[in-house]
């Protein structure tokens, strides 16, 4: 069946997927959605929720729907699975959701897609993987959210530490979407200016290094914060979500720490994890072998080994 473009599906009508729905909707970011449950009546509950405010001028082609709505959709959506329970990580949700992402997968294959599969569900980048072997689909269409939220979460620390627009400031945070993360400060710019070069123009007298070790050790506590507080993320990650989902709908080619599966990528192979990437109709079009710093390195070397670990605890 042919792809309908700007149309998408969304697998799971919780808080992150029903967030999705209504943030796409609310931009009128593409032309058709689809939101799937297994529990049907919460996602009709949605989608009338959503739909309510469409005389505002939100898009009104959203439904709820069954599997069968993913054989001509443009991207699938996997954002269905147990949730983030205080206290635990990423990790610890990895017996939970692996069956639940196979699942799934084998579903949407069978109505017959053939576009791009977008993973959110969490630990993002095993899951991932486990999406890109179950499929059989190619590596580039085969996406998992990544880091995006977190290298988002570092330029809005940045931004206020330094008190300027997010906008301005350019970076990423690497590697697994969890604990072995790291912002891969060499690569990080305010206004076209290396952050090394940044500080002491701007004259506040910051400790570079304090900055580092506050920033990353913001990065790894933000979700936990959030899940203590009110159970569980989905504003944010919905919104980078939508991001990704438009570079692709309106192949705007951009530049975003998406996790992929990577096969003999800088001596690491068969794992998936994130690393700066043009993202376009395509999918995950071209992993940019940036070059990172010694140390740098190492981090990226160990959050890839400990990515392989847990994909090996799911049998692969």
């Amino acid at each position: 069946m042919n792809i309908k473009k700007g149309k998408i599906s969304i697998v799971g009508a919780g808080s992150v997927g029903a967030t999705l729905a209504y943030n796409l909707a609310l931009k009128n970011a593409v032309t058709e959605i689809s939101l799937i449950d297994k529990n049907e009546s919460k996602a009709e509950a949605e989608v009338l929720d959503i739909l309510h405010g469409s005389t505002f001028g939100s898009l009104k082609n959203i439904y709820a729907g069954g599997y069968e709505t993913c054989s001509n959709s443009e991207i699938v959506v996997v954002t269905a699975g147990a949730k983030q329970r205080p206290g635990e990580t990423r990790v610890e949700l990895l017996s939970r959701n692996a069956s639940i992402m196979k699942g799934i997968t084998h579903s949407v294959k069978e109505s017959g897609f053939n576009g791009i599969l977008l993973v959110i569900t969490n630990p993002v980048d095993v899951l991932t993987y486990i999406a890109y072997r179950e499929s059989g689909y190619e590596r580039e269409k085969v996406v998992g959210s990544g880091t995006v939220l977190d290298s988002s979460r570092l330029r809005e620390y940045l931004s206020k530490l330094c008190n300027v627009n997010p906008m301005n400031i350019h970076g990423y945070v690497l590697g697994e979407h969890g604990d072995t993360s790291f912002p891969a400060w060499s690569l990080i710019t305010i206004g076209g200016i290396r952050l090394q070069e940044y500080c002491p123009l701007c004259g506040k007298g910051c400790d570079l290094r304090s900055i580092i070790e506050e920033a990353s050790d913001y990065v790894h506590r933000a979700a936990y914060q959030i899940i203590e507080a009110k159970g569980s993320t989905y504003y944010a990650i919905a919104q980078a979500a939508s991001v990704i989902i438009e570079a692709i709908v309106k192949d705007q080619k951009r530049l975003l720490p998406v996790s992929t599966v990577h096969e003999d990528f800088i001596g690491i192979d068969k794992t998936a994890f994130s690393f700066p990437t043009i993202v376009g109709s395509g999918g995950a079009e071209k992993v940019m072998e940036l070059k990172l710093s010694t140390e740098e390195m190492k981090l990226l070397m160990k959050s890839a080994g400990f990515i392989s670990e847990n994909i090996k605890k799911t049998g692969y």
